[in-house]
């Protein structure tokens, strides 16, 4: 047991001195952005970077990217699949339909 302990303080102490990670620096920045703004800043920040992309390159670009998007999900899952989650989606809304006139 002795051996565990030393390895384990071995590797912290070791540790302190190893440059931090790309994917730890960015995960302590976030979490760091979070606190500071709150989780509605990343939904502004998006916002705004649609904004400005739709800005630069036109609403066309958005139907180009869907296009290109719903090319790759047939091509992985078959056309069938957009009947299941159509289907899917009609069962859930009839549901809720359901829920709200009680």
């Amino acid at each position: 047991m002795a051996e565990r302990t030393d390895f384990l303080t071995n590797v912290r102490s070791y540790r302190k001195f190893m440059p931090m990670t790309t994917e730890e620096a960015g995960r302590r920045g976030g979490l760091a952005v979070k606190k500071k703004y709150g989780p509605s800043f990343y939904s502004e920040i998006g916002r705004k970077g649609g904004q400005a992309t739709k800005k630069t390159y036109g609403p066309e670009f958005y139907s180009g990217i869907g296009e290109k998007g719903g090319e790759r999900v047939k091509e992985k899952h078959g056309p069938s699949f957009y009947s299941e989650i159509g289907k899917k989606g009609g069962r859930t809304r009839a549901r809720k339909q359901m829920e709200l006139d009680f």
